[in-house]
Protein backbone atom coordinates (compact mmCIF):
# COMPACT_ATOMS: atom_id res chain seq x y z
CA UNK A 1 0.00 0.00 0.00
CA UNK A 2 1.16 3.56 -0.66
CA UNK A 3 2.14 6.03 2.06
CA UNK A 4 -0.47 6.54 4.75
CA UNK A 5 -2.96 9.36 4.25
CA UNK A 6 -3.39 9.75 7.99
CA UNK A 7 -1.09 12.06 9.91
CA UNK A 8 -0.73 12.66 13.66
CA UNK A 9 -3.39 15.36 13.64
CA UNK A 10 -5.80 13.02 11.80
CA UNK A 11 -5.28 10.27 14.36
CA UNK A 12 -5.69 12.65 17.29
CA UNK A 13 -8.97 13.85 15.76
CA UNK A 14 -10.17 10.28 15.16
CA UNK A 15 -9.51 9.26 18.75
CA UNK A 16 -11.10 12.37 20.25
CA UNK A 17 -14.11 12.11 17.94
CA UNK A 18 -14.68 8.42 18.67
CA UNK A 19 -14.25 8.73 22.43
CA UNK A 20 -16.82 11.52 22.68
CA UNK A 21 -20.36 10.27 23.27
CA UNK A 22 -22.82 11.21 20.50
CA UNK A 23 -26.07 9.31 21.07
CA UNK A 24 -28.98 9.71 18.68
CA UNK A 25 -30.71 12.98 19.48
CA UNK A 26 -27.69 14.28 21.42
CA UNK A 27 -25.06 14.63 18.71
CA UNK A 28 -24.05 18.27 19.08
CA UNK A 29 -20.86 17.91 21.17
CA UNK A 30 -19.48 15.49 18.59
CA UNK A 31 -20.52 17.84 15.81
CA UNK A 32 -18.56 20.66 17.47
CA UNK A 33 -15.41 18.48 17.48
CA UNK A 34 -16.01 17.58 13.83
CA UNK A 35 -16.58 21.18 12.72
CA UNK A 36 -13.58 22.44 14.67
CA UNK A 37 -11.36 19.95 12.80
CA UNK A 38 -12.77 20.86 9.38
CA UNK A 39 -12.79 24.65 9.90
CA UNK A 40 -9.40 25.37 8.21
CA UNK A 41 -10.36 23.39 5.11
CA UNK A 42 -13.81 24.70 4.15
CA UNK A 43 -15.59 27.95 3.34
CA UNK A 44 -18.61 27.82 5.64
CA UNK A 45 -20.85 25.62 7.78
CA UNK A 46 -24.57 24.94 7.74
CA UNK A 47 -26.32 23.49 10.79
CA UNK A 48 -29.98 22.67 11.27
CA UNK A 49 -32.50 22.53 14.10
CA UNK A 50 -31.73 18.92 15.06
CA UNK A 51 -27.94 19.15 14.84
CA UNK A 52 -26.85 18.00 11.39
CA UNK A 53 -23.63 19.79 10.39
CA UNK A 54 -22.51 20.53 6.83
CA UNK A 55 -19.07 21.84 5.84
CA UNK A 56 -19.29 23.61 2.48
CA UNK A 57 -16.64 24.23 -0.18
CA UNK A 58 -17.65 26.59 -3.02
CA UNK A 59 -21.01 27.59 -1.45
CA UNK A 60 -21.92 29.87 -4.37
CA UNK A 61 -21.86 27.05 -6.96
CA UNK A 62 -25.19 26.03 -8.46
CA UNK A 63 -24.31 22.34 -8.93
CA UNK A 64 -24.08 20.59 -5.56
CA UNK A 65 -22.41 17.33 -4.58
CA UNK A 66 -22.87 15.80 -1.13
CA UNK A 67 -20.49 13.39 0.60
CA UNK A 68 -22.24 12.14 3.70
CA UNK A 69 -21.96 10.09 6.88
CA UNK A 70 -23.99 9.97 10.08
CA UNK A 71 -22.82 11.22 13.44
CA UNK A 72 -25.02 9.39 15.93
CA UNK A 73 -24.35 6.24 17.91
CA UNK A 74 -26.75 3.70 19.41
CA UNK A 75 -27.61 4.15 23.06
CA UNK A 76 -30.28 3.48 25.69
CA UNK A 77 -32.90 5.53 27.51
CA UNK A 78 -33.84 5.22 31.19
CA UNK A 79 -37.38 3.84 30.97
CA UNK A 80 -38.33 2.71 34.49
CA UNK A 81 -36.82 3.00 37.98
CA UNK A 82 -37.77 0.34 40.54
CA UNK A 83 -38.44 1.00 44.23
CA UNK A 84 -35.11 -0.76 44.91
CA UNK A 85 -33.25 1.74 42.74
CA UNK A 86 -32.60 -0.44 39.68
CA UNK A 87 -33.06 0.97 36.20
CA UNK A 88 -34.75 -0.66 33.19
CA UNK A 89 -34.07 0.64 29.72
CA UNK A 90 -35.42 0.96 26.20
CA UNK A 91 -33.39 1.31 23.01
CA UNK A 92 -32.36 4.52 21.33
CA UNK A 93 -31.38 2.95 18.01
CA UNK A 94 -30.45 -0.70 17.53
CA UNK A 95 -28.72 -1.37 20.86
CA UNK A 96 -27.89 -5.04 21.46
CA UNK A 97 -29.39 -6.48 24.66
CA UNK A 98 -27.15 -9.55 24.48
CA UNK A 99 -23.92 -7.62 25.01
CA UNK A 100 -25.23 -5.57 27.94
CA UNK A 101 -24.64 -7.74 31.05
CA UNK A 102 -21.51 -6.71 33.00
CA UNK A 103 -20.93 -3.58 30.86
CA UNK A 104 -20.18 -0.24 32.46
CA UNK A 105 -22.43 2.62 31.35
CA UNK A 106 -22.50 6.41 31.45
CA UNK A 107 -25.90 7.90 32.28
CA UNK A 108 -26.06 11.47 30.99
CA UNK A 109 -27.77 13.86 33.41
CA UNK A 110 -28.00 17.64 33.77
CA UNK A 111 -25.42 17.35 36.54
CA UNK A 112 -22.97 15.32 34.43
CA UNK A 113 -22.22 11.62 34.05
CA UNK A 114 -23.54 9.09 36.55
CA UNK A 115 -21.72 5.77 36.33
CA UNK A 116 -23.55 2.46 36.38
CA UNK A 117 -23.29 -1.20 35.42
CA UNK A 118 -25.58 -3.62 33.67
CA UNK A 119 -25.93 -6.21 36.44
CA UNK A 120 -26.53 -9.90 35.88
CA UNK A 121 -27.28 -12.78 38.30
CA UNK A 122 -24.24 -14.83 39.25
CA UNK A 123 -23.70 -18.15 37.48
CA UNK A 124 -24.05 -19.95 40.85
CA UNK A 125 -27.66 -18.80 41.16
CA UNK A 126 -28.64 -19.99 37.70
CA UNK A 127 -27.96 -23.72 38.13
CA UNK A 128 -30.58 -26.43 37.81
CA UNK A 129 -32.89 -24.59 35.49
CA UNK A 130 -32.95 -23.45 31.90
CA UNK A 131 -30.67 -20.45 31.37
CA UNK A 132 -32.45 -17.18 30.69
CA UNK A 133 -30.64 -15.24 27.97
CA UNK A 134 -30.27 -11.45 28.25
CA UNK A 135 -33.43 -9.82 26.90
CA UNK A 136 -34.70 -6.26 26.73
CA UNK A 137 -37.10 -6.93 29.59
CA UNK A 138 -34.57 -8.49 31.99
CA UNK A 139 -31.41 -6.42 31.62
CA UNK A 140 -31.08 -3.66 34.21
CA UNK A 141 -28.65 -1.00 35.39
CA UNK A 142 -27.35 -0.65 38.95
CA UNK A 143 -25.92 2.76 39.92
CA UNK A 144 -25.29 1.80 43.56
CA UNK A 145 -28.45 3.46 44.86
CA UNK A 146 -30.51 1.91 47.67
CA UNK A 147 -33.89 3.06 46.34
CA UNK A 148 -35.72 5.14 43.74
CA UNK A 149 -35.37 8.33 45.80
CA UNK A 150 -31.58 8.01 45.81
CA UNK A 151 -31.54 7.41 42.05
CA UNK A 152 -33.53 10.59 41.51
CA UNK A 153 -31.35 12.54 43.97
CA UNK A 154 -28.36 11.59 41.76
CA UNK A 155 -30.07 13.36 38.85
CA UNK A 156 -31.20 10.23 37.01
CA UNK A 157 -34.75 10.25 35.67
CA UNK A 158 -36.83 8.64 32.93
CA UNK A 159 -35.53 9.87 29.57
CA UNK A 160 -31.86 10.17 30.52
CA UNK A 161 -29.73 8.80 27.70
CA UNK A 162 -27.16 6.07 28.39
CA UNK A 163 -23.95 5.30 26.49
CA UNK A 164 -21.04 2.91 26.88
CA UNK A 165 -17.69 4.43 27.93
CA UNK A 166 -15.50 2.08 25.83
CA UNK A 167 -12.75 4.03 24.05
CA UNK A 168 -10.53 3.77 20.97
CA UNK A 169 -7.84 1.09 20.85
CA UNK A 170 -5.58 -0.40 18.18
CA UNK A 171 -5.51 -4.18 17.76
CA UNK A 172 -2.45 -5.78 16.13
CA UNK A 173 -1.12 -2.49 14.69
CA UNK A 174 -3.71 -1.87 11.95
CA UNK A 175 -7.16 -2.75 13.33
CA UNK A 176 -9.07 0.10 14.93
CA UNK A 177 -11.47 -0.94 17.69
CA UNK A 178 -14.12 1.21 19.37
CA UNK A 179 -17.81 1.56 19.99
CA UNK A 180 -19.50 3.92 17.48
CA UNK A 181 -17.18 3.30 14.55
CA UNK A 182 -20.67 2.98 13.09
CA UNK A 183 -20.57 5.62 11.85
CA UNK A 184 -18.14 8.12 13.25
CA UNK A 185 -15.59 6.36 11.07
CA UNK A 186 -17.67 7.78 8.21
CA UNK A 187 -17.63 11.28 9.65
CA UNK A 188 -13.87 10.96 10.02
CA UNK A 189 -13.41 9.76 6.43
CA UNK A 190 -15.42 12.55 4.81
CA UNK A 191 -13.57 15.09 6.97
CA UNK A 192 -10.27 13.68 5.72
CA UNK A 193 -11.49 14.09 2.13
CA UNK A 194 -12.08 17.77 2.89
CA UNK A 195 -8.60 18.09 4.38
CA UNK A 196 -6.92 16.42 1.41
CA UNK A 197 -8.75 18.57 -1.14
CA UNK A 198 -7.53 21.66 0.68
CA UNK A 199 -3.96 20.51 1.30
CA UNK A 200 -3.52 19.31 -2.28
CA UNK A 201 -5.09 22.51 -3.64
CA UNK A 202 -7.77 20.63 -5.61
CA UNK A 203 -10.30 23.08 -7.06
CA UNK A 204 -13.63 21.37 -7.65
CA UNK A 205 -15.97 22.82 -10.30
CA UNK A 206 -19.03 22.44 -8.06
CA UNK A 207 -20.18 23.04 -4.50
CA UNK A 208 -19.13 20.27 -2.11
CA UNK A 209 -21.35 19.66 0.91
CA UNK A 210 -19.54 17.50 3.48
CA UNK A 211 -22.56 16.38 5.48
CA UNK A 212 -22.57 14.79 8.94
CA UNK A 213 -26.20 13.87 9.55
CA UNK A 214 -27.92 13.14 12.85
CA UNK A 215 -30.45 10.44 13.76
CA UNK A 216 -29.61 7.78 11.18
CA UNK A 217 -29.92 5.00 13.73
CA UNK A 218 -33.64 5.58 14.21
CA UNK A 219 -34.66 5.88 10.56
CA UNK A 220 -32.38 8.12 8.45
CA UNK A 221 -34.09 11.18 9.92
CA UNK A 222 -31.24 13.67 9.81
CA UNK A 223 -30.48 12.92 6.17
CA UNK A 224 -34.19 13.23 5.37
CA UNK A 225 -34.16 16.76 6.79
CA UNK A 226 -30.87 18.07 5.42
CA UNK A 227 -31.32 16.83 1.84
CA UNK A 228 -34.38 19.08 1.57
CA UNK A 229 -32.24 21.99 2.76
CA UNK A 230 -29.25 21.35 0.44
CA UNK A 231 -31.17 20.09 -2.62
CA UNK A 232 -28.09 18.28 -4.02
CA UNK A 233 -27.54 17.00 -7.55
CA UNK A 234 -25.37 14.07 -6.42
CA UNK A 235 -24.89 12.27 -3.08
CA UNK A 236 -22.11 9.83 -2.19
CA UNK A 237 -22.86 8.27 1.17
CA UNK A 238 -20.47 6.33 3.36
CA UNK A 239 -21.49 4.02 6.18
CA UNK A 240 -20.35 0.66 7.53
CA UNK A 241 -21.31 -2.83 6.40
CA UNK A 242 -20.71 -6.27 7.89
CA UNK A 243 -17.55 -8.31 7.72
CA UNK A 244 -19.30 -11.63 7.05
CA UNK A 245 -16.26 -13.88 7.56
CA UNK A 246 -16.55 -14.26 11.34
CA UNK A 247 -18.50 -17.14 12.96
CA UNK A 248 -22.31 -17.39 13.03
CA UNK A 249 -22.90 -15.27 9.91
CA UNK A 250 -24.45 -16.95 6.88
CA UNK A 251 -22.70 -15.67 3.75
CA UNK A 252 -25.40 -17.02 1.43
CA UNK A 253 -27.70 -14.50 3.12
CA UNK A 254 -25.33 -11.66 4.08
CA UNK A 255 -22.85 -11.79 1.17
CA UNK A 256 -19.06 -12.12 1.28
CA UNK A 257 -17.34 -8.96 2.53
CA UNK A 258 -14.35 -8.69 4.84
CA UNK A 259 -12.13 -6.16 6.56
CA UNK A 260 -8.81 -5.66 4.79
CA UNK A 261 -10.21 -6.25 1.29
CA UNK A 262 -11.15 -2.68 0.49
CA UNK A 263 -14.20 -0.39 0.32
CA UNK A 264 -17.56 -2.03 -0.39
CA UNK A 265 -19.62 -0.61 -3.28
CA UNK A 266 -23.35 -1.30 -3.11
CA UNK A 267 -25.92 -2.44 -5.64
CA UNK A 268 -29.55 -1.64 -4.78
CA UNK A 269 -32.57 0.12 -6.31
CA UNK A 270 -31.62 3.36 -4.53
CA UNK A 271 -28.14 3.29 -6.08
CA UNK A 272 -27.91 5.29 -9.31
CA UNK A 273 -26.15 2.87 -11.65
CA UNK A 274 -24.17 5.39 -13.69
CA UNK A 275 -22.84 7.04 -10.56
CA UNK A 276 -21.89 3.66 -9.12
CA UNK A 277 -20.06 2.74 -12.34
CA UNK A 278 -18.15 6.04 -12.14
CA UNK A 279 -17.02 5.04 -8.64
CA UNK A 280 -15.95 1.56 -9.80
CA UNK A 281 -14.05 2.99 -12.79
CA UNK A 282 -12.31 5.40 -10.42
CA UNK A 283 -11.30 2.52 -8.15
CA UNK A 284 -9.92 0.51 -11.06
CA UNK A 285 -8.05 3.47 -12.56
CA UNK A 286 -6.43 4.31 -9.22
CA UNK A 287 -5.66 0.73 -8.12
CA UNK A 288 -7.99 0.99 -5.14
CA UNK A 289 -9.23 -2.47 -4.08
CA UNK A 290 -12.99 -2.81 -3.70
CA UNK A 291 -15.72 -5.32 -2.89
CA UNK A 292 -19.34 -5.54 -4.02
CA UNK A 293 -22.51 -5.89 -1.96
CA UNK A 294 -26.11 -6.37 -3.10
CA UNK A 295 -29.11 -5.13 -1.12
CA UNK A 296 -32.67 -6.16 -1.90
CA UNK A 297 -35.26 -3.43 -1.36
CA UNK A 298 -33.19 -0.77 0.41
CA UNK A 299 -29.66 -0.15 1.65
CA UNK A 300 -30.74 0.70 5.20
CA UNK A 301 -28.43 3.73 5.11
CA UNK A 302 -28.80 7.45 4.51
CA UNK A 303 -28.39 6.66 0.78
CA UNK A 304 -32.10 5.83 0.71
CA UNK A 305 -33.06 9.21 2.18
CA UNK A 306 -30.97 11.14 -0.36
CA UNK A 307 -31.90 9.03 -3.37
CA UNK A 308 -35.65 9.43 -2.98
CA UNK A 309 -35.64 13.14 -2.04
CA UNK A 310 -36.17 16.25 -4.14
CA UNK A 311 -37.66 14.32 -7.05
CA UNK A 312 -34.67 11.94 -7.11
CA UNK A 313 -30.97 12.56 -6.41
CA UNK A 314 -28.24 10.47 -8.07
CA UNK A 315 -26.89 8.58 -5.05
CA UNK A 316 -24.36 5.86 -4.31
CA UNK A 317 -22.98 4.08 -1.25
CA UNK A 318 -19.37 3.28 -0.38
CA UNK A 319 -19.16 1.24 2.80
CA UNK A 320 -16.41 0.46 5.29
CA UNK A 321 -16.40 -3.24 6.25
CA UNK A 322 -16.70 -3.69 10.00
CA UNK A 323 -16.74 -6.58 12.46
CA UNK A 324 -19.12 -6.84 15.43
CA UNK A 325 -21.54 -4.05 14.50
CA UNK A 326 -23.51 -2.45 17.36
CA UNK A 327 -21.16 -3.84 20.00
CA UNK A 328 -18.53 -1.95 21.99
CA UNK A 329 -15.71 -3.66 20.04
CA UNK A 330 -16.58 -2.67 16.47
CA UNK A 331 -13.45 -3.36 14.41
CA UNK A 332 -12.21 -1.94 11.09
CA UNK A 333 -8.97 -2.19 9.11
CA UNK A 334 -6.86 0.93 8.79
CA UNK A 335 -6.17 0.24 5.09
CA UNK A 336 -9.90 0.07 4.33
CA UNK A 337 -10.41 3.38 6.11
CA UNK A 338 -7.71 4.99 3.99
CA UNK A 339 -9.00 3.41 0.78
CA UNK A 340 -12.53 4.70 1.34
CA UNK A 341 -11.03 8.18 1.75
CA UNK A 342 -9.01 7.71 -1.46
CA UNK A 343 -12.00 6.44 -3.41
CA UNK A 344 -14.25 9.37 -2.44
CA UNK A 345 -11.43 11.88 -3.01
CA UNK A 346 -10.65 10.53 -6.49
CA UNK A 347 -14.31 10.12 -7.48
CA UNK A 348 -15.05 13.76 -6.70
CA UNK A 349 -12.37 14.73 -9.22
CA UNK A 350 -14.18 12.64 -11.85
CA UNK A 351 -17.51 14.46 -11.56
CA UNK A 352 -18.22 17.44 -13.80
CA UNK A 353 -20.59 20.24 -12.98
CA UNK A 354 -23.96 19.84 -14.69
CA UNK A 355 -23.87 16.04 -14.94
CA UNK A 356 -27.30 14.45 -14.61
CA UNK A 357 -26.18 10.79 -14.78
CA UNK A 358 -29.36 10.30 -16.82
CA UNK A 359 -29.89 6.90 -18.44
CA UNK A 360 -31.40 8.70 -21.45
CA UNK A 361 -28.55 11.02 -22.44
Amino acid sequence: MSTSLLNEKSMAFLEKYLNNASPTGYEWEGQKIWMDYLKPYVDKFITDTYGTAVAVINPEAEYKVVIEAHSDEISWYVNYITDKGLIYVIRNGGSDHQIAPSKWVNIHTKNGIVKGVFGWPAIHTRKGEKEQPPKLDNIFIDIGAKDKEEVEAMGVHVGCVITYPDEFQVLNKDKFVCRALDNRAGGFMIAEVGRLLHENNIKLPFGLYITNSVQEEIGLRGAEMITQRIKPNVAIVTDVCHDTTTPMIEQKKEGDTAIGRGPVVSYAPAIQNRLRERILETAENNDIPFQRLASSRYTGTDTDAFAYSNGGVASALISLPLRYMHTTVETVHREDLENVIRLIYQTLQNIQTGETFSYFD
